[in-house]
């Protein structure tokens, strides 16, 4: 069984900023919003980086992902993900666009 290695976060107060801002970005209430504005610009919404610096997730976001040692980079990356996985079932459907690979 796969279990993922715990690493610990080197700036836990950036870490803590950027994890707040994703959590609501993807909160039930939200989390539409975000993947209108995904697919209003013809992204997908797998594609961190590209939504960091177009600022889907707010605007002092990238600012405060830049102070991150490339450990903790990683870290925000794959919790990204697995919010983007987390999202509703009805909302996927809704955004098929944006989920799928072409």
């Amino acid at each position: 069984m796969y279990e993922q290695a715990t690493i610990p976060v080197v700036n836990q107060e950036a870490f803590a900023h950027i994890r707040q801002a994703l959590e609501v970005t993807f909160a039930p209430a939200s989390a539409a919003k975000f993947l209108k504005q995904v697919d209003k610009r013809g992204q997908r919404v797998r594609d961190f980086e590209l939504a960091l610096q177009q600022g889907l997730l707010g605007k002092d976001l990238q600012a405060a992902y830049q102070t991150l040692p490339d450990s903790d980079r990683a870290q925000v990356r794959e919790m990204y993900l697995q919010l983007v996985e987390q999202v509703a079932p009805e909302l996927r459907a809704r955004f098929m666009k944006v989920y799928t690979y072409y």
